[in-house]
């Protein structure tokens, strides 16, 4: 692990040095006359079980579709994938299409050459933008450009224990709507079940950020503005204080951070806000277990809840003519309504075309049978970017900023202090005047 992070920060260091490797390329090719393979590096093959499953169904379907073109599916898991692909670039291989997730978007952009889509697709990224949610591509711009082509994410939405609801002597039909009846909702479920109430997946090895910025922006709050690092200003040490409060009275379940997604499956907690991305896994370990329900995130009293994105966009890299012209058309059909019905039913992320949500052909049948599903596609109006840092150092930033929001949570020091210290010691590591 440590010679990985020590390759990693090389890489960084080296592209960096270099200027990042944006350059001219030629124009793509009209058409695709010749076989060619391109290269597709991808985290959802790096799973066990349906998201695998899905996606290697998903690029057989392209295949079969565009017999001239072959991929060459590279699984990689998600905290991972940028340093792959770096240490492909440098190694001389072409990198075709990669899916990453949005904190690497700014890095993916002005530092590891991915292509602007503009400039590559033209007039053809516009009609293929027709019928996508009108916040969707805009996740995936920097400095004007669409450099990620939004592919698979999901909002956070609150998994529910509907049996320890029951237990508790609470309605499972009226799950907490504010932060004020979570608290009320986990210390019921806590003291009359013995079992734990409540735990938000913003904390731990798995990347939770998209959770903390959720609970943070339907504050009022944002955790940079511009280069100015924000994240411990009022209204976001506000919602942090919160999560603080949930903890110290009861409600917030006091585990390991890295065993929130097991503590669930095992039917040992009541409520736990994360990605719909984790959907079926949950429906295959409540079955026969405990009735699984799904609600919306909460919010702070009236305020409308901004839930932020997870999960990822893909990336064209490649310069060559052919292999750009197969990587587009890789790209438009995993973002096709035909590919969604598969994404969203099988894996469980969001269908970013509504044609897809509306229409018999494709998912209107299967939502109709999974009404819980609803809750995720609802908050899709509101949907409010994740917001990635930009620099060579922005892992590092984003590291130190959730270090800060578990130590403040979980700590027995002041929230306020805690998350001030972090910022004031993480801004010299923002790029000036960005």
């Amino acid at each position: 692990m440590i010679r990985r992070q020590f390759l990693s920060l090389a890489l960084s260091t080296c592209f960096v040095m270099a200027g990042g490797l944006n350059g001219a390329s030629a124009q793509m090719a009209d058409s695709i006359d010749e076989p060619v393979t391109i290269s597709f590096y991808n985290y959802n093959l790096a799973s066990a079980g349906l998201g695998r499953e899905a996606t290697l169904e998903l690029i057989a379907a392209f295949e079969e579709a565009n017999p001239m073109v072959t991929v060459e599916p590279i699984a990689v898991p998600s905290n991972e994938v940028l340093s792959r692909v770096q240490a492909d670039m440098v190694a001389g291989q072409d990198v075709g299409v990669a899916q990453l997730v949005f904190r690497d978007l700014i890095y993916a952009a002005e530092q590891l050459g991915a292509q602007p889509l503009e400039d590559v697709a033209g007039e053809e990224l516009a009609a293929h933008a027709e019928g996508f949610v009108p916040n969707g591509l805009a996740l995936g711009e920097v400095n004007g450009k669409t450099y990620g082509l939004a592919y698979v994410f999901s909002t956070p939405v609150m998994f529910i224990n509907r049996d320890l609801f029951r237990e508790a002597g609470l309605d499972p039909d009226q799950p907490p709507r504010t932060w004020e009846e979570v608290k009320q909702a986990g210390i019921a479920i806590a003291e009359n079940t013995g079992k734990h109430g409540f735990f938000p997946g913003a904390y731990g090895p798995i990347d939770g950020t998209f959770v903390y910025q959720s609970i943070v922006m339907s504050n009022g709050g944002k955790v940079r503005e511009g280069n100015r690092l924000t994240f411990a200003d009022q209204d976001q040490a506000d919602a942090v204080a919160m999560l603080r409060d949930l903890m110290d009275s009861g409600a917030h379940a006091r585990i390991d951070v890295a065993a929130h997604m097991d503590t669930f499956q095992s039917g040992n907690l009541g409520m736990f806000l994360f990605t719909s991305a984790v959907l079926s896994r949950f429906e295959q370990a409540a079955e026969g277990n405990f009735e699984l329900g799904l609600a919306a995130m909460p919010s702070f009293g009236d305020k409308p809840t901004a839930p932020t994105n997870s999960g990822s966009a893909i990336f064209m890299f490649s310069e060559d003519p052919a292999k750009q012209r197969a990587s587009w058309e890789l790209m438009k059909f995993l973002t096709s309504n035909e590919a969604y019905t598969t994404i969203t039913s099988k894996i469980g992320y969001l269908p970013l075309r509504p044609e897809a949500i509306e229409s018999e052909r494709y998912l209107k049948g299967w939502l109709e049978e999974n009404p819980k599903f609803q809750a995720n596609i609802e908050q899709l109006d509101r949907l409010t970017a994740n917001v990635a840092f930009p620099g060579p150092n922005y892992r590092q930033v984003e590291n130190m900023m959730k270090e800060a929001v578990t130590e403040a949570v979980f700590g027995d020091g002041d929230p306020y202090e805690v998350l001030r210290t972090a910022q004031e010691t993480a801004q010299p590591l923002m790029p000036a005047g960005h």
